[in-house]
């Protein structure tokens, strides 16, 4: 299996990463399950869950498929190491309180809505393919959690508290989805990628918005902080690793 330190393929690479976003995240909206505040959130976070897994998959499926060697989408998933994975490091985030919740989903939302709009037209065809598919369910995503952050920021004093409590706290995590890097600049340069930097504004366009309805201040010049791109993770995700992994890990090559 060729994971993260030996990738070799760049296109490979490039998809693994968007795959790992998006797996990482359904593992952290899948905590939810049997614990959302009522019982159509309940229901609501565990489809956002599976979508966000689907669009993992097809990536996964996707990047093994590039990579070659027998390499599945299995192993991209359960084998790697936690220096391995590329994903940003908002998704790793603990899902804290409800308003914690919705404001990361907020932030990836209006990110991957603009995303997969943008890498519907790839030059990478199966990417394309899955990016429009994607499209749709973000749209979806994005006005469900819209929602839920201006009922809580507009609404009682404790929601409101909580929700601007959250947002201050994920700002800090924001500014590497617009993180550009050499493997970015390649895939732009042959078709198949997408400039981040351009996506930075529409975006914040998008959360200024939803957050002038919510009654919610955006935090100001805030340190960011990164490193996900290149495996630098924070302690957070090593712990959901562990857990999502233990089985392929403990009974290796086990088969239903």
């Amino acid at each position: 299996m060729t994971g993260f330190a030996t990738m070799t393929d760049p296109a490979a690479a490039y998809v693994l990463r968007h795959g790992d976003d998006n797996l990482v995240l359904a593992q952290r909206l899948s905590e939810w399950v049997s614990l959302g505040p009522e019982l159509e959130e309940d229901i609501a976070l565990a489809n956002v869950a599976l979508d966000h897994l689907g669009v993992a998959t097809h990536l996964l499926g996707h990047a093994s498929q590039l990579v070659g060697g027998g390499t599945t989408d299995d192993d991209l998933a359960f084998q790697r190491t936690e220096r391995e994975f590329t994903n940003v490091v908002l998704v790793e985030q603990p899902n804290g309180d409800f308003a914690h919740t919705m404001a990361r989903q907020l932030f990836m939302d209006a990110y991957q809505r603009l995303l997969w709009e943008a890498l519907a037209v790839s030059e990478d065809a199966i990417l394309a393919g899955i990016a429009a598919k994607a499209h749709k369910e973000s749209l979806y995503h994005f006005r469900h959690t819209s929602g839920w952050v201006v009922r809580l920021g507009d609404g009682t004093d404790e929601s409101h508290t909580r929700m601007q409590a959250a947002v201050d706290n994920l700002w800090r995590y924001t500014g590497e989805l617009f993180e550009m890097d050499d493997l970015d600049r390649q895939m732009v340069e042959s078709g198949v990628g997408v400039d981040l930097g351009a996506l930075s504004g529409p975006w914040l366009h998008a959360i200024a918005a939803v957050a002038a309805d919510a009654m919610i201040a955006l935090p100001d010049e805030v340190t960011q902080r990164g490193g996900g791109r290149r495996g630098f993770h924070t302690e957070h995700l090593g712990h959901l690793l562990s857990e999502m992994q233990w089985m392929q890990r403990t009974y290796p090559g086990l088969e239903w």
